[in-house]
């Protein structure tokens, strides 16, 4: 808004207030619709709903979102919906839901992700497609999940996109200052906090997210008052608000690892991780080099939980990869996968990268209808 706004910009102003504050809000959040296909342990699987009986022409696609948050990190709202805009595109579109977690998931840690949901979910996307390969898209650690199932697995993929992953945890700002700490102490602290509560509580995990986005946190009533005329951006704030609000628990066991073998030793930068419960017990050494099919990596330029030098080191890694594609585009880390301007940027990405799994897959380029 201009240091003198018009009466034009003032009435816009006043009724987007109106609405924000007494009319229940400017954003179309209703999800695209969609149907459940399987379901089992911390695994549902959702089959979205092509429009007007459109007609598929493109590879199916798996949307793997992370831990701890809610799926509508892809379909945030009508207008900046990654499944609406795949539909769209004339991909079958598919997405994993783990569902809420509780204090007796406790034990769960990333071998029951890696090892038992993914996998049975991109099998049965594969069988409801009628054997077809498929293509994953993955946010965060949906991605990290994704390449480390891909690798310790024969699966029917054809290719693999993660968006906002972070492989290199030691570029990530948000742990600098409290690494040496956690080293100094052995990480014994944080440990019996989160034993104690059996994983890190959904109000945990919102203030996470928030600390590592505290500058637009903390200025965003000044944000609100100088758009106040802006629908879009209105519409996009309070969607945002509504998926922060509904972030769920992490496992015990699943944020030990993530604590201690991502943040603190910084496993995973060396391309090799182990999960236990291999053969006669003994740990189970996946390696990223072992993935075989075509790799996207999109990073955020503003993003502080997953920076552009942590996401990119993934290039290093995939050695056994016949591509690896790493692109930046605007946003923070929510923001690069359905920020205002990801249709134009990460959305463009990943509809070359897409249209390339398809002919690799032997389908018809997807096309916008």
């Amino acid at each position: 808004m201009s240091l003198v706004p018009t009466p034009e910009t003032l009435a816009a102003a006043a009724a987007n207030a109106y609405d924000v504050f007494l009319g229940g809000g400017v954003a179309d959040t209703r999800p695209t619709p969609c149907s459940i296909i399987d379901e089992g342990p911390q695994r549902t699987l959702y089959r979205y709903r092509r429009p007007n009986a459109r007609r598929a022409r493109g590879t199916p696609v798996l949307l793997v979102p992370p831990l701890a948050a809610p799926p509508s990190c892809f379909d945030l709202r009508r207008d900046r919906s990654l499944a609406g805009h795949l539909l769209a595109m004339g991909h079958p579109t598919y997405l994993v839901e783990y569902g809420a977690i509780s204090f007796s998931d406790r034990e769960l840690g990333l071998e029951h992700w890696v090892e038992e949901v993914l996998p049975r979910a991109i099998e049965r996307v594969s069988q409801d497609a009628g054997g077809a390969p498929i293509q994953l898209v993955g946010w965060c650690l949906g991605g990290i999940l994704s390449l480390l199932s891909v690798a310790a697995h024969d699966l029917p993929v054809v290719s693999v996109a993660t968006v906002a992953s972070p492989f290199d945890f030691s570029r990530v700002r948000l742990m600098a200052p409290i690494r040496p700490i956690a080293q100094l102490t052995g990480g014994r602290l944080v440990t019996g906090i989160y034993r104690a509560m059996g994983g890190a509580p959904a109000p945990v995990v919102r203030a996470g997210y928030q600390l590592a986005a505290l500058d637009k946190y903390l200025l965003k009533p000044l944000a609100l008052a100088r758009n106040m005329h802006d629908r879009d951006f209105l519409a996009q704030i309070e969607a945002v608000d509504r998926f922060t609000n509904n972030m769920l628990a992490y496992p015990g066991r699943t944020f030990g690892q993530l604590y201690h073998r991502f943040f603190i030793v910084n496993e995973l930068a060396g391309g090799r991780f182990a999960l236990s419960g291999g053969p006669g017990g003994k740990p189970r050494l996946i390696d990223l080099a072992a993935v075989d099919v075509p790799v996207l990596a999109v990073a955020g330029e503003d993003d502080g939980i997953a920076p552009k030098a942590a996401v990119h080191h993934v290039a290093k890694l995939l050695t056994g990869s016949p591509s690896v594609r790493v692109e930046t585009a605007p946003g923070g880390h929510l923001g690069v996968l359905a920020g205002r301007g990801a249709k134009h940027t990460t959305w463009r990405y990943l509809d070359e990268f897409l249209a390339e799994g398809d002919r690799i897959a032997g389908t018809a380029p997807a096309m916008a209808a």
